[in-house]
């Protein structure tokens, strides 16, 4: 067991309603490492990017490798979009969670206004079994008022049905170029954290924050405050967005491939900044089948171990 002292556990159940609790409580304890940290496997790429992600590992296209890695390793579920979760949820239902993704977009159109339609309904989660949906909203986006009312309607519907939301809080949009210091800046993914908090949302995915830079702004921008915080750590920095979550879970994200021993320390670094989970995509399906099972238990060795 780790000595470290950390922060309580930032999910309140006891603040949530019997449905939501009890699906949770499937993927905090029933799957996955079991002590209440969450490891999602997100096959959502392929809307996002297209087939370009599969390049590496074409076998990873086939959701059924997906599937069987999330068995074999122990994931928590796996999140995908709805053609994939009716196509193959009927013969893994019962022993591979799903987090359905309810919107999307692919990488086509500029990103000058990002936003993501909605691809999928509370409706089709409940009728393919999920445990929770997923939802990317756009921070900071032009198109945030319509994508924060969207979002607004998902959570209000998958509430009256008992399901938790996850909400992708993506820093995007000019603006959080030039006013926020760039998408990964602290200052916006601050921002995500709290607003997936002030939205409602049950557990947000955001990425690692960088430290702040005092030259990352403009001197006219709000969020120049954040370079008087100082010098800081990457994990000085995502504990304070994890702060800033207050009780709603926070799970990192991967990103781009890493090689085994940076992609452990990635772990290692957001479990001691205080995160509730990881949900690694690409980090893992774009591995040959048997490296991706070995650095995924690995993975869940080390999340047990918090």
């Amino acid at each position: 067991m780790n000595n470290r002292t950390h922060e309580r556990f930032h999910i309140d159940l006891d603040s949530l309603g019997p449905g939501e609790k009890s699906r949770l409580y499937r993927l905090m304890y029933a799957h996955g490492p079991g002590n209440g940290k969450i490891m999602l496997l997100p096959i959502d790429q392929g809307l996002e990017h297209g087939p370009r992600d599969f390049f590496d590992n074409p076998e990873a296209a086939d959701l059924e490798f997906e599937l069987r890695l999330a068995e074999e390793a122990g994931f928590s579920g796996i999140a995908c979009h709805v053609g994939l979760a009716d196509k193959h949820m009927k013969k893994w239902a019962g022993r591979v969670p799903l987090v359905l993704k309810l919107n999307g977009k692919t990488s086509i159109l500029p990103e000058d206004r990002p936003f993501s339609p909605l691809t999928a309904s509370v409706e089709d989660a409940l009728r393919l079994g999920a445990d929770a949906v997923g939802y990317t909203l756009y921070v900071g986006s032009p198109a945030e008022t319509e994508d924060i009312a969207q979002f607004a309607r998902v959570r209000q519907e998958a509430k009256r049905y008992g399901l938790p939301v996850i909400m992708w809080a993506y820093p995007r949009g000019p603006l959080v170029e030039t006013r926020g210091g760039g998408r990964d800046s602290l200052a916006m993914v601050d921002y995500a954290a709290r607003l997936a908090n002030e939205l409602g949302a049950a557990l947000c995915k955001i990425n690692l924050p960088e430290p702040p830079k005092p030259e990352s702004w403009d001197p006219k921008s709000p969020f120049k405050e954040y370079g008087r915080l100082g010098k800081m750590t990457q994990e000085q920095a995502l504990r304070r967005a994890v702060r800033s979550a207050g009780r709603t879970g926070v799970l990192v994200s991967g990103g781009s491939k890493l090689g085994d021993a940076e992609l452990m320390e990635k772990c290692r670094l957001c479990l001691e900044a205080g995160a509730d989970g990881l949900i690694f995509g690409r980090n893992v399906w774009q591995r040959k089948y048997e490296d991706a099972l070995k650095i995924s238990r690995e993975i869940r060795e080390l999340m047990r171990s918090f």
